[in-house]
């Protein structure tokens, strides 16, 4: 008999000695995991806090994000042979072992759930596990799954579900695989070191690749000049667009100060490729514009790529915290490091729009008075 020996540490402390026959039984401990919590319920493609009534999340401390994220990690510690027992979930009646499910066999990538796959596309109520399944049909990369997506990126009734389809479909048709990095990155994450970083303690290294593939390390900054760490969500933040051309315009003010600033997205680095004008061009339905040639042009920082938010957990940013729009994404977060490498400040958001204006940290970084609340900041009650 073939024995499997995992170890899964995630919320709940699961942990398990299994055989391969025994898997079945995991993967519904693990669902189990996530149906048993309670989640910020959803309204209108928003997470809206329980206790406040508003789109957010006010509470920090809240273990929503922790909850989906080692889930996904831990089925896949489970290994691609259990992706029929994760498949079995994709009818389940809570919408988050749902969603889940198909962020898990999207990144197995296996042929063989593309049908099952299409019929949830087609028939599940909730828009973010269908966008969910639009973007694992684009990682699984099947041609068999085009012309559903093509039919659905104009048909569904919801514009962000039509987003995913469109980019499924570009990454279908151009062959674009996700990276190993992107699995990597959720097997590698370790709640022991989840929100370690301190204000005024040293800043745990970075290093991640840029859109083009090159490594950025925090390191090769320290001693040299301050750096401006901003989380974004994805292309289709019309606010993260809007940070993009406030630090456009910043460009001169910046290097004029000798500060070192990058964007980072919890996404693999087709995905941070398409928030930058270099993959594709989307439809977005918040501008007539295309950014591809403006954003080619122009950006000047560098746009890095935290696959499966394994830096993005370290440093607070809630990867999987919020549903906006299509996706579970994370705290819209701002981290300033001095030059000679410690925190200095770290800003964590209550909502979407709750972050500081990128003019407001260059005067922080400037005037070294690292003080700043969103007058819209949601309040505990």
């Amino acid at each position: 008999m073939k024995h499997l020996l995992i170890t899964i540490i995630g919320a709940g402390c699961l942990v398990a000695d299994i055989t391969a026959e025994s898997s079945t039984a995991t993967v519904a401990k693990i669902m189990q995991r996530i149906s048993r919590h309670s989640f910020h319920p959803l309204r209108n493609g928003f997470t809206h806090d329980r206790t406040l009534k508003e789109n957010g999340v006010v509470d920090l401390r809240d273990q929503d994000w922790q909850i989906r994220t080692l889930a996904v990690r831990d089925l896949l510690l489970l290994g691609p042979g259990s992706s029929s027992d994760v498949s079995g979930f994709l009818d389940h009646a809570n919408l988050h072992v749902r969603q889940i499910s198909a962020r898990v066999l999207g990144l197995w990538r296996q042929e063989r759930h593309v049908q099952p796959l299409k019929q949830i596309l087609n028939q599940d109520a909730e828009p973010i596990v269908r966008a969910q399944v639009a973007f694992a049909l684009g990682e699984i990369g099947s041609r068999a799954a085009l012309d559903l997506l093509r039919e659905r990126s104009k048909s569904d009734p919801s514009r962000d579900v039509q987003h995913q389809c469109e980019l499924a479909v570009h990454q279908i048709e151009y062959g674009i695989k996700p990276e190993q990095s992107l699995r990597e990155g959720y097997l590698a994450l370790d709640e022991r070191k989840f929100k370690s970083v301190r204000v005024g303690k040293s800043a745990p290294e970075i290093s991640l690749r840029n859109t083009e593939g090159r490594l950025w390390k925090l390191s090769d900054y320290k001693g040299k000049k301050p750096v401006l760490l901003i989380w974004i969500f994805a292309d289709w933040c019309p606010v993260c667009h809007g940070e993009f051309h406030e630090l456009i315009e910043s460009k001169d003010a910046f290097q004029a100060a000798g500060i070192e600033v990058v964007t980072i997205e919890c996404h693999d680095r087709y995905r941070c490729r398409v928030m930058v004008g270099k993959e594709g061009e989307p439809n977005y339905w918040f501008s007539k514009r295309s950014f591809n040639e403006e954003y080619i042009a122009k950006i000047w920082w560098s746009h890095l790529s935290d696959p499966g938010g394994l830096v993005g957990s370290i440093y607070g940013v809630d990867p999987l915290a919020f549903a906006v729009h299509s996706e579970f994404i994370n705290r819209p977060t701002t981290i300033i490091v001095d030059k000679i490498g410690v925190v200095r400040f770290a800003y964590y958001g209550t909502y979407w729009g709750d972050r500081p204006p990128i003019r407001k940290a260059l005067e922080m970084i400037g005037d070294k008075q690292f003080e700043y609340v969103n007058p819209k900041r949601l309040k505990q009650p």
